[in-house]
């Protein structure tokens, strides 16, 4: 018996267990401190009234025997949901076939089960800073990772022509951290390097409902080709508040056909044998985020981070620091003053403002003296992280 090697390759922990650990210790030494967090991505605010009133009517049926729901009819999903998700992105002039859409328990397990169905001898090529999961994944299946630097020179969106040879690339847009988000012809240009290169593009479209600037993508199915190269992973995590919840899906297009195998019906066979489905109450909430109802709440919730997303802006704007993010993304990616580096600013404006944000460097060594604050949190909360961080800022 031999254990997994590459685990011992991995950091000795991940990023934000790193930081749960931190602040921990300050508040252990801290007992009294009032503490705002803007740092892990997770939503604020209630789930839709809509998606509520759903999932009790579902746990209603539950207890019924007309009406029960045992063994999920297939790992695919539910057919309802799986419309659900075709309307919606029909409504973006996006056709699928219900056959390419599969519901998950969330973004973060697809992007790593997703690496079940390629050879560990392939290249992956990750762009730094990004999430820090993808790289991970890879680590843990062996693969050799390539990097590809997202940098305030290039606006954080790296493109093929920088890229070395690859078999699979990920891209996150809206990026997760930086909040920069690709339009449609510079993913045009990924999807022909991606046919030139015989390479697969997963393509991480989480964040995708905080785009509202014309011209920029929310789905990678809006560039002419991608269905022949790219995988698209999205979740309701971010746009319904299903952090708690767990719902997500992936798009997996019949047209990607590699040896003579069909991506899709791999998928398909390894969600039959590793995957018994999401819960049908988890999922009858989720098509009630696609209703007109569901819809109108959720965005008004969207909004409403899009305030504090301007609220957090505003306060850097007035400090004269450095920043990008928070217009298509809930995340603002700011320069740590003062010439500091990333895990230094971490403790500085914990110490300094009470706040807890996300280093840089945890998303990868581009990240190095950058810092992520986050929109999720409450309003009034962030009104007073804003106010806490001009008046430290304005010590230095």
């Amino acid at each position: 018996m031999q254990l997994n090697p590459h685990y011992a390759e991995l950091n000795e922990s991940y990023l934000f267990s790193t930081i749960a650990h931190k602040v921990a210790d300050y508040q252990k030494a801290h007992p009294d401190a009032d503490l705002i967090r803007l740092g892990i991505g997770d939503v604020t605010l209630p789930l839709a009234r809509p998606v509520v009133d759903a999932m009790h009517k579902a746990v209603e049926e539950q207890g019924h025997k007309e009406t029960f729901h045992g063994y999920i009819p297939s790992e695919q999903g539910y057919e309802f949901l799986r419309e659900a998700i075709r309307k919606y992105y029909a409504q973006r002039g996006v056709t699928l076939d219900l056959s390419e859409i599969f519901i998950s328990d969330g973004a973060k397990s697809d992007l790593g089960n997703l690496l079940d169905l390629f050879s560990a001898d392939n290249t992956v090529l990750v762009p730094d800073p990004v999430y820090p999961v993808y790289v991970d994944d890879n680590v843990m299946a062996g693969r050799k990772v390539l990097y590809l630097a997202a940098t305030a020179e290039n606006n954080f969106l790296p493109m093929p022509d920088e890229a070395p040879a690859a078999d699979i690339v990920y891209l996150c847009s809206p990026n997760n951290p930086t909040g920069a988000a690709y339009t449609v012809a510079q993913l045009q240009a990924w999807v022909d390097w991606a046919k030139a290169h015989d390479a697969i593009l997963l393509y991480d479209a989480a964040y995708e409902c905080f785009v509202t600037e014309p011209g920029l993508a929310r789905s990678i199915y809006e560039v002419k080709g991608a269905e022949e190269v790219a995988v698209e992973v999205c979740s309701f995590s971010k746009i319904a508040g299903f952090t708690g919840t767990r719902c997500g899906y992936t798009i997996v297009p019949q047209a990607i056909v590699r040896g003579g195998q069909s991506l899709n019906k791999m998928w398909l066979r390894r969600q039959t044998t590793k995957f018994n489905g999401v819960a049908y109450i988890v999922q009858r909430g989720a098509e009630a985020v696609f209703t007109p109802e569901g819809m109108r709440e959720i965005q008004a919730n969207l909004d409403y981070y899009r305030k504090n997303a301007a609220v957090i802006a505003a306060a850097l704007d007035e400090a004269g620091v450095w920043y990008c993010g928070g217009k298509n993304s809930p995340y603002i990616w700011l320069r740590c003053p003062g010439g500091m580096g990333s895990w230094e600013f971490f403790d500085w404006l914990l110490d300094t403002a009470r706040i807890v944000g996300t280093p840089g460097e945890g998303f990868g060594p581009c990240g190095k003296g950058y810092f992520r604050l986050t929109a999720f949190g409450d309003a009034a909360r962030t009104q007073q992280a804003a106010e806490r961080l001009k008046a430290a800022l304005a010590t230095l």
